[in-house]
């Protein structure tokens, strides 16, 4: 076998080497294939398969000597780095025949050698690769624009449009509105669009209010940009309808205010009992005058002496000064006992006249319960001074029976929510 030398670097290399020590440059793969070759045929072949016949020498002279086979080796091959020498040319017939050497056989390779060998030249291979690491995970760049929430959107500021002069002709005529030079010939103000000229009725800015809130023809002329309000016939009629139904609404609320109030201190008000001065009645039953009715006892009576229901009997109770009246308590019979009931025939509609202090009267009625002891009533009215009770029906009227009422109270409010 013979010895190679790198073509890169020239440095000499072991037989078998495929890799330059120095440089690590890849020194042949040719001397492998006739190998690996021979090994897979003499694998496929087996014990089977006939021995080669030997090649025959090559003859030569005696002067010249026979040149031996080149054996199978990869050092043997013919490359640019190893060339192999001449061979030379075959001696004449006439030389004397010689007896055939046999060839060179190479050396059979054993499939386990063959494996090794791969292994061994893997494994060196392997060595004399360069590392690389792995790239390195970049981290993932921010966008540019961060996602956000969409916003509430926020209308414009409006611009305040104060009137001052404005670049413009320096001899033009001035805006009457914000004092712009405009040239002479112009209708409209080149910086707010308004009109050259301005009429006497509309000068006057400072008028009263009156006038501002119903002179609905000469208003002020709006700035360019600003829409008017349009005016139609049924928007004036509904305006007129619902400021008259406003004023309407409060009239009566200044007119009733003082009774609500007025209701709203007899609803809290403490209840303190008021005596009529002088009582009056159409006629009495004898020993049961009216002024018994209000004597505050009551175990006493007023009957007006007929039988049947009494229709039409009254009492009257006079007031020397006007009074407030709150409450009212009817006793019905002749006592508060309920088995002394049917005594007599009790009270069923009774209508009450009331006269206040400046002549005017009012007529109610209150219907009473068939049921022993009194029976309170709202009553609430305001400076009286004679209510007057009459009879219209009864409960159990009968021949031998009259209308009996133990007792009437009255009920005003006490002095005690004044001080």
């Amino acid at each position: 076998m013979t010895t190679q030398n790198c073509a890169e670097c020239g440095t000499r290399a072991e037989p078998g080497q495929s890799f330059c020590d120095a440089c690590g440059a890849v020194l042949g793969w040719t001397d492998r294939a006739p190998a690996r070759t021979a090994a897979t045929a003499s694998q496929s072949s087996g014990a089977t398969s006939p021995a080669p016949t030997p090649a025959p020498a090559n003859t030569g002279t005696a002067d010249t000597p026979a040149t031996p086979a080149a054996p199978a080796d990869s050092d043997s091959e013919d490359t640019a780095e190893n060339p192999l020498p001449p061979v030379p040319a075959p001696a004449s017939d006439d030389t004397a025949p010689t007896e055939p050497v046999p060839a060179a056989t190479p050396e059979a390779t054993t499939p386990a050698a063959a494996t090794a060998a791969d292994d061994e030249m893997n494994a060196r291979a392997r060595s004399l690769l360069v590392p690389v690491a792995d790239p390195e995970v970049r981290p993932t760049p921010p966008p540019a624009v961060a996602p956000v929430l969409p916003g509430r959107p926020v209308a414009d500021r409006p611009q305040v449009r104060a009137p001052g002069p404005q670049q413009g002709d320096e001899n033009g005529v001035p805006c009457p509105w914000c004092s712009t030079p405009n040239r002479p010939d112009r209708h409209y103000c080149t910086r707010c669009a308004m009109p050259m000229t301005r009429s006497e009725d509309s000068s006057a800015r400072h008028r009263p209010w009156w006038r501002r809130v119903l002179d609905f023809r000469s208003r002020e002329t709006p700035w360019a940009g600003d829409r008017p309000r349009l005016r139609r016939t049924f928007d004036r009629i509904l305006t007129w309808v619902v400021a008259a139904a406003v004023l309407s609404l409060l009239i009566w609320v200044g007119v009733s205010a003082p009774g609500w109030v007025q209701a709203t201190r007899d609803h809290f008000a403490k209840r303190a009992p008021v005596a009529p001065d002088q009582f009056a009645a159409s006629r009495s039953y004898p020993g049961h005058k009216p002024d018994l009715l209000f004597d505050k006892v009551n175990n006493t009576w007023w009957g007006p002496g007929v039988t049947q229901s009494g229709e039409g009997q009254w009492v009257e109770a006079r007031f020397a000064e006007p009074t407030r009246l709150l409450d009212l308590i009817i006793t019905p019979g002749t006592s508060t006992r309920a088995d002394q009931l049917s005594q007599s025939a009790l009270p069923h509609r009774i209508k009450v006249t009331i006269t206040t202090k400046d002549g005017k009267t009012t007529t109610r009625d209150i219907t009473l319960d068939q049921s022993a002891g009194g029976q309170r009533r709202a009553f609430r009215v305001g400076e009286v001074t004679k209510v007057r009770f009459t009879l219209e029906s009864a409960y159990g009227a009968s021949a031998s029976k009259q209308v009996a009422i133990a007792e009437i109270e009255f009920f005003g409010r006490s002095s005690a929510n004044s001080s």
